[in-house]
C-alpha cells in the first residue's frame, strides 16, 4: 500500500486537534516519551471492510492520539493472514505492530509445520482486544433452526462451507459442528475476507459459514442472509435477537472469534509498556467502545499475560479438533 508522509501527519495532525478537543486525554501528555519517535503500522492480515480492518482502523486514530504519531493501517492480506503475521513477526524497525485473529496464533503452527513463524517464540502478546461469538448463517432462502441441519445432512458433500482462510476459527468451528452433528459433511472452500464469503452465500456459491455478527446481521436484516444460531451457550447482547445453536438441536458447542494486538518479540519492553498503557484508555472510552460495538465485537482489553492464557487455551481446543478430523494443510 503506497502511502505519503507528510499527508499522513497533515491529517495525523488534524484529526490529534479533533480528538484533543474530544477529552480523551490531555494532547501534550501523549508526546513525552522517546517512543514512537516515527509512524507506527498496523498490519492487518486482511482486506479492507473484513471485521479485523474494521477493530484496526477503529482504533488507529485513538491510539495515535495517545501514543503521539501517527498509527497507519495497512492491509496485507493472504494465506489466512499469515502473510502479515510473518510480516510482523520479522519487522525490526520497532513500529510495526499487527492485529491478529485466533488462527494466526493458534492452529497456524500446528496446520503447517513449516510456517515461517513460531506464535510461541517470534511475538510480544499486549492485548486481547475484542471478542463474539460467532454465528452460523446461511443463503436467505435455507430452511432455519433443525430443518437446516436435517437438509445440510441429506445434502452430503454436495454442501460448500465458506471460511476466511484455512485453519482460522471459521474453518475449524464447522469442522467442530461436524463433530456435533452426526453425518455433516460439506466441503470447505476458502476465501481470503468474510466480504467475499458473504458475496458467495448470497449469489448460492456457499451453503453455509461461521463468522463474526457484524458481518452477517446487516444482510440478515435484509433477507439476503439466514441467521441459524449462535456458537455461544446463551445469547448475546450483539445479537439479541439470534439463539443458540442449542435450540436447533446442537449441543456442547461454544466457540468465539477474536482480535489481538501483538507486536514482533523484538519489540523493546519501553514499546510494549507505552503501548499496553496507551491502549487501557482507548479501549475504555465511551465512543471506541460504542463503534465496536456496532460493528459486532465486545471489548475486552485483556493484559499481555491474559493473551497468552487465552492463546494458549484455545490452542488446545482447536489442537484437538484438527486431530479428530484429521485436518491437513491444503
Amino acid at each position: 500500500m503506497n502511502t505519503n508522509p507528510d499527508a499522513d501527519r497533515r491529517r495525523f495532525a488534524l484529526r490529534s486537534l479533533a480528538l484533543a478537543s474530544s477529552g480523551l486525554l490531555p494532547l501534550a501528555s501523549r508526546a513525552t516519551a522517546t517512543w514512537p519517535n516515527r509512524p507506527v503500522r498496523l498490519v492487518v492480515g486482511f482486506p479492507g471492510g473484513s471485521t479485523p480492518d474494521m477493530v484496526a482502523r477503529t482504533l488507529a486514530d485513538p491510539l495515535a492520539q495517545m501514543l503521539g504519531q501517527p498509527v497507519i493501517v495497512e492491509n496485507k492480506p493472504g494465506a489466512s493472514g499469515n502473510i502479515a503475521a510473518d510480516q510482523v513477526a520479522k519487522a525490526t524497525d520497532g513500529h510495526t505492530l499487527g492485529i491478529f485473529i485466533n488462527g494466526n496464533l493458534t492452529s497456524a503452527r500446528l496446520l503447517n509445520s513449516k510456517l515461517p513463524y513460531d506464535p510461541a517464540r517470534d511475538f510480544s502478546y499486549l492485548s486481547l482486544l475484542t471478542t463474539a461469538p460467532m454465528v452460523l448463517v446461511a443463503p436467505g432462502n435455507a430452511p432455519g433452526g433443525a430443518a437446516f441441519f436435517a437438509e445440510a445432512v441429506r445434502q452430503g458433500e454436495r454442501w460448500n462451507y465458506g471460511s476466511v482462510g484455512h485453519g482460522t476459527v471459521a474453518h475449524l468451528g464447522i469442522e467442530l459442528l461436524k463433530t456435533r452433528v452426526p453425518g455433516l459433511k460439506a466441503v470447505h472452500v476458502p476465501y481470503n475476507g468474510n466480504p467475499a464469503v458473504v458475496t458467495a452465500l448470497i449469489r448460492g456459491q456457499l451453503q453455509m459459514a461461521l463468522m463474526a455478527p457484524g458481518a452477517a446481521i446487516p444482510q440478515a436484516k435484509v433477507g439476503k442472509l439466514r441467521v441459524i444460531g449462535l456458537t455461544t451457550s446463551g445469547r448475546s447482547a450483539l445479537a439479541p435477537e439470534v439463539q443458540p445453536l442449542s435450540a436447533a438441536g446442537v449441543q456442547d458447542f461454544n466457540l468465539e472469534v477474536w482480535n489481538a494486538l501483538i507486536g514482533p518479540a523484538s519489540l523493546p519492553t519501553q514499546a510494549q509498556e507505552k503501548i499496553v498503557q496507551a491502549l487501557g484508555p482507548v479501549l475504555k472510552s465511551g465512543a471506541v467502545r460504542q463503534r465496536l460495538f456496532q460493528q459486532g465485537w465486545h471489548v475486552v482489553g485483556l493484559s499481555p499475560e491474559g493473551l497468552k492464557q487465552r492463546v494458549q487455551q484455545e490452542t488446545l481446543l482447536l489442537g484437538d479438533i484438527i486431530r479428530k478430523q484429521n485436518i491437513r494443510l491444503e
